[in-house]
């Protein structure tokens, strides 16, 4: 609940409305794991809670922690036995969480381990928040910036995944800046533009990953609905509504997508666009047969980019050693 929802349900209760924010703040603020921990509420007012309503907890599975650069993965069951994964990663500027927007997905992009069992649910805005308290809890340390780039396609749960963001930005809560919140989809053109129109600040990420609509609907089932031309038209559309902009997202397949005339294809269409592009070095899925593209060939594309003037970085890559593509740990528990 929001606080104003939160003051509602107090106020229902017959309880006065400082009642809510000692509550939000217990819950948004302090991350109490359940309503027996808040100690400020009376004995009467938490029972009460603890037995009208369901209050979201992640229980931690497993964590694994990767020996080259201390990225940790974590896999959480859902109170319906469900479970997603997160990732917890330290740079520099701060410490970034990757939360699961879903049980699964079902946009079938062909490199990905995330959609091989298909869509199970949408998560809740709860289940979502709960992945970043859980992790602040168990890491005892604060969170800056949150990616919802995990398990799912964040706009195919699109009430859920705008509810989390404006929790999760609250100034009464964790209040993590909305600049520092991106958001990635695989292209659903009508959800980015009514994204456009939410006056959020957040980072809206676009899952490329080719420059064509033909090689593009090979890798991703989703093109075969929304071709590139609308995609550029509505990522046009969220920068001139938010003066975001755009990022896209390339994942380098060896011999798919990281040919010459895949960079030319690539600078085409970009170009005209302010955006930022971020080459990923492909996770291996032992389950699919892509490879990733070799060091020096990665460092070849982003210098035909550059010399194009686009802005580019490669994704510095993380977890490796722990499974640390979107859906592996989930789906090996699951074998399990």
């Amino acid at each position: 609940m929001t606080l104003e929802e939160l003051k509602s349900e107090m106020s229902a209760l017959g309880e006065k409305s400082f009642r809510a924010k000692q509550m939000y703040e217990w819950m948004h603020v302090k991350l109490a794991e359940d309503f027996g921990q808040m100690t400020n509420l009376s004995k009467e007012l938490r029972e009460k809670c603890q037995g009208e309503y369901s209050y979201t907890g992640l229980k931690p599975l497993r964590v694994q922690e990767s020996q080259t650069d201390g990225t940790k993965k974590f896999l959480f069951e859902l109170s319906d036995g469900n479970t997603v994964e997160s990732v917890w990663m330290r740079y520099k500027h701060g410490n970034s969480v990757c939360i699961s927007s879903q049980v699964g997905c079902r946009m079938g992009c062909a490199f990905c381990a995330s959609t091989l069992d298909g869509l199970e649910r949408g998560l809740l805005p709860s289940e979502m928040l709960e992945q970043v308290y859980a992790i602040t809890r168990l890491t005892g340390e604060r969170v800056s910036n949150v990616v919802i780039m995990g398990t799912g396609e964040p706009l195919d749960n699109y009430d859920h995944v705008v509810k989390f963001i404006r929790l999760l930005t609250d100034e009464n809560g964790l209040h993590i800046s909305q600049r520092n919140i991106t958001l990635s989809t695989c292209g659903l053109a009508p959800q980015m533009r009514a994204l456009a129109g939410e006056g959020l600040q957040i980072t809206l990420a676009l899952s490329l990953h080719a420059a064509t609509d033909e090689k593009r609907r090979q890798l991703m089932p989703i093109a075969n609905r929304y071709g590139l031309d609308e995609l550029m038209e509505a990522c046009a559309y969220y920068f001139e509504k938010t003066g975001r902009r755009i990022t896209f997202e390339y994942s380098l397949l060896s011999g798919v997508n990281d040919r010459r005339e895949d960079a030319a294809g690539l600078i085409r269409l970009v170009k005209p666009l302010n955006c930022h592009v971020n080459l990923i070095p492909v996770n291996p899925v032992k389950e699919r047969d892509f490879r990733p593209t070799a060091q020096e060939d990665v460092i070849a594309f982003k210098n035909k980019l550059e010399k194009n003037g686009i802005n580019v970085t490669i994704r510095r890559e993380m977890g490796r050693d722990i499974d640390g593509a979107c859906g592996q740990l989930r789906r090996q528990a699951l074998k399990e």
